[in-house]
């Protein structure tokens, strides 16, 4: 690792005898840069998120930044010494504090005015100096993160850790909030560790998503990459919809109803699934293919989504453009479209 980053290596929580909640756990984080960390609920990744912050003890592995253990291997540096920042669910200001106050709080050295200062920067990097006198019931909810946000950030810490910092806004509001967020964290040049479980929110706020299940991390990388090259049904499903079909290899090809697809890497006459993304499902009225009904269409957004049914009595659902004209009913013909399709093993 670089001396600037933080490391977690190895890291293990047990809750219970003979339980993990998080195990082997290995991650980096690299200022500047934002990694989400995705998962379903109870696959760890509060647990991991509280260990980093000093809230939660190893049982196994190290956590430290910058060459100093901060847990593990005998340490466990107390929460307010690491150089981290945390962002929880319910914002936790203060109620008696105004917004200007709430953030200056967070600082720990300083005289009064230079506190005074350092907070309304940091309300001005959330866009919230006009509401820098206002107490925390006279906020918006958006308004509230925002200045948990900025409290956080106040004291210029290496590491940010937010845990499903959007959850409780409307769609609208958590989308212009990202923006302010993720803006606000790059600008800092932090290190920064978001928590969701939101496979849309983590494809649209971070440089590197870590994918998580079962107490440990499964797969990391960028999120163009994970989408297309997931290591396992268990990942790909984490990243959105999919497709899987068994198939067998025969010539260096897994042979599927949908086509065939270079298997390299895996022996003649292996069993394997081929996972596809709805966008990897091609309708077309042609010859070729295998044939299918639509059973129902459905626009959103810029696309429309088809439900299918297969030969054999399975339904799966492919993505097209806006502009298709395919309707309940249709008799249709498949193929696949390799970009968007994955061999892995059974």
């Amino acid at each position: 690792m670089t001396t600037q980053s933080l490391q977690v290596d190895g890291a293990e929580v047990r809750f219970s005898p003979g339980t993990a909640a998080i195990r082997d756990v290995r991650l980096t984080l690299t200022p500047g840069k934002v990694t989400a960390l995705l998962g379903p609920s109870g696959s760890g990744k509060s647990t991991l998120l509280r260990a980093i912050a000093g809230l939660e003890r190893l049982h196994g592995g190290m956590i430290g930044f910058g060459g100093e253990a901060w847990s593990g291997q005998g340490a466990h540096l107390a929460p307010e010494k690491r150089r981290c920042g945390v962002v929880f669910q319910d914002y936790a200001l203060f109620p008696h504090l105004t917004a200007e106050k709430n953030v200056a709080f967070g600082l720990r050295s300083g005289s009064r005015r230079e506190k005074q200062t350092a907070a309304m920067e940091g309300l001005a990097r959330v866009e919230l100096t006009h509401r820098a006198h206002a107490y925390p019931h006279e906020l918006s909810g958006g308004e509230q993160q925002r200045v948990a946000l900025a409290r956080a950030l106040a004291p210029r810490p290496a590491v940010m850790l937010l845990d499903e910092p959007f959850s409780g806004l409307d769609r609208r509001l958590r989308a212009e909030l990202r923006e302010t967020t993720i803006a606000a964290l790059r600008a800092a040049g932090t290190a920064a560790l978001i928590v969701t479980h939101d496979a849309d929110e983590a494809m649209a706020v971070a440089d590197e998503i870590a994918l998580m299940a079962s107490g440990t991390i499964i797969q990391t990388g960028a999120p163009d990459r994970l989408y297309l090259e997931p290591v396992s049904e268990t990942a790909a499903r984490l990243l959105g919809d999919m497709e899987a079909f068994d198939a067998t290899v025969a010539a260096g090809e897994a042979l599927t109803a949908l086509g065939a697809l270079p298997a390299p890497g895996f022996a003649e006459g292996a069993k394997v699934r081929v996972l596809v993304r709805p966008e990897g499902i091609v309708v077309s009225g042609g010859p070729d293919g295998l044939e299918a009904e639509v059973l129902n269409r459905r626009p959103s957004g810029g696309h429309v989504k088809l439900d299918l049914r297969l030969p054999d009595g399975r339904t799966a659902q492919a993505r097209a453009a806006i502009t298709d004209t395919h309707a309940s009913g249709d008799r249709v013909r498949l193929t696949m479209d390799p970009r968007f399709a994955r061999v892995v093993a059974f």
